[in-house]
């Protein structure tokens, strides 16, 4: 089965606006860039992945993600559901059997992570669904779909419902998956809970 990942990425200037009371825009923009980088990367990696995709209406992100080796797209959309709408397309017409919807904004990704989601339950006449979950139960933080249309996406508040109501309206088979990939890095509170992790995870303090 050919599996792509597909990498939506907004801007460097002015992302992570929701962090701008704990870090100046440089800040951000580091910080967005080491995220994309780790990514990618981990993307890479993943042994069953045949095609990592990354769009972005960003010439700059594209720029920095071709460089590491992904193939780039620039969204011509507006929206996050929208560009992975267009993203989609592409990696269909590539022969793309299922996909993977990997954002940047997982502090804790690894190849090992990202091969987890690609443990695709055993085929059948319908397709699955594969979510990973925020750690708050309401949002979702990837999304693996076989075949690649057999949901529309809905990321945006409130997803893990909207993507489960959809897989059960289509049939398919339906799994969360637990594990690092919970994590999300968005708001001041979560940049707290990822740097009291990573201080625990390396037995420090």
């Amino acid at each position: 089965m050919r599996i792509a990942a597909i990498i939506p990425v907004g801007t460097l200037e002015g992302a992570k606006t929701r962090l701008a009371g704990t870090l100046d825009a440089e800040e951000r923009h580091d910080l967005v860039e080491d995220l994309l980088a780790r990514t990618v990367a981990s993307a890479l990696a993943a042994e069953r992945l045949d095609d990592v995709l990354v769009i972005s209406p960003d010439p700059e992100v594209l720029t920095r993600s071709a460089e590491m080796g992904a193939r780039t797209l620039r969204q011509r959309s507006d929206g996050l559901n929208a560009g992975l709408t267009e993203g989609r397309a592409d990696v269909i017409a590539g022969g793309a059997e299922a996909i993977l919807v990997l954002p940047i904004d997982l502090p804790f990704v690894t190849a090992d992570a990202v091969s987890t989601l690609l443990e695709l339950p055993p085929d059948d006449a319908i397709g699955s669904v594969v979510l990973v979950t925020d750690r708050h139960g309401t949002g979702t933080n990837a999304l693996a779909l076989r075949p690649p249309g057999i949901i529309d996406f809905a990321f945006g508040p409130g997803s893990r419902a909207r993507h489960r109501a959809a897989a059960e309206a289509a049939g398919a088979t339906y799994t969360e998956v637990g594990g690092p990939l919970t994590v999300d890095l968005d708001t001041p509170e979560d940049l707290v809970f990822v740097e009291a992790a990573e201080t625990e995870r390396l037995g420090v303090g």
